[in-house]
């Protein structure tokens, strides 16, 4: 705790910043489809876009995609590097801010994001850091608030990300790719999350998840002939009647996704997953 009277540092470190225009849509896309349900119901429709790097593209790009769900979102980019937050100053206004911070999600007057997208952050620091990261962050969120933790590649091609709820930590991890992007499905294992990138090895949940999927991928491709979004929605249908807890349809998986249940996936040791 910071002493009465004196600013609080904020929570983390600097990160390479290495970002692209468009390089989110994957995640920006499922934010407004079927998490649209949350913005819709905020009392107060704010969203950060945390760890945005060394260019402001990603939190421009996502207020005007949310725009699409609630014109009067708001979106702030919060940095933890003071340089990039002067940088991006310039393109403040109509429903863009910028702020100094990290995980502490510093927003002025108290209030509480509705989503806290995190992107590529995570990924540069330890797998031991993400538990207290996950922590501080679900803290700022509003009731029924979203943390999103994931990765993705250099242009967006394959993606994954976990989501983490305020009330009950992390929920589901989904899996995003890019059709002509990959041979098999595990080739998205490069992008896991940092809770789970060093999980995908013989014994542990992912491992065994990414293993039944590229199982279903060649069992179907017979469906090739139509194309890869026909094998995809197959193999996302074989999975879940082989008892996966896939939790989303064929309308998500056409768009090349896939999201499971987070105890199909999740590590022996869970950050975070206790509420409070």
């Amino acid at each position: 705790m910071a002493r009465a009277g004196r600013p609080t540092r904020p929570v983390g470190t600097i990160t390479r910043g290495t970002t692209n225009p468009n390089r989110l849509r994957r995640v920006d896309r499922w934010l407004a489809g079927p998490q649209a349900w949350r913005l819709r119901r905020a009392a107060d429709p704010v969203v950060v876009d945390l760890g945005y790097g060394a260019t402001p593209v990603t939190a421009v790009e996502l207020r005007d995609r949310l725009r699409a769900v609630r014109a009067d979102v708001e979106v702030v980019g919060v940095e933890i590097d003071p340089v990039r937050v002067t940088a991006a100053l310039p393109l403040a206004g109509d429903g863009l801010s910028f702020a100094l911070g990290g995980f502490e999600v510093p927003l002025p007057g108290g209030r509480r994001p509705v989503v806290v997208r995190a992107f590529n952050v995570l990924r540069q620091y330890d797998e031991a850091d993400v538990a207290g990261a996950w922590s501080a962050v679900r803290e700022r969120l509003a009731p029924g608030g979203l943390l999103v933790d994931g990765t993705c590649d250099e242009i967006g091609r394959r993606a994954a990300w976990v989501a983490v709820t305020a009330e009950d930590g992390p929920v589901s991890l989904t899996l995003s790719l890019r059709f002509g992007a990959f041979e098999r499905p595990s080739d998205v294992a490069e992008r896991l999350p940092k809770v789970l990138i060093h999980r995908n090895v013989p014994g542990e949940r992912v491992h065994d998840a990414l293993g039944a999927l590229d199982a279903a991928w060649a069992r179907a491709a017979h469906r090739a002939t139509f194309g890869a979004r026909q094998r995809w929605v197959e193999t996302a249908r074989t999975l879940r009647a082989e008892g996966w807890p896939v939790l989303d349809g064929p309308s998500r998986w056409r768009l090349g996704e896939l999201t499971l249940a987070w105890d199909a996936v999740r590590p022996d040791q869970v950050p975070g997953r206790t509420s409070g």
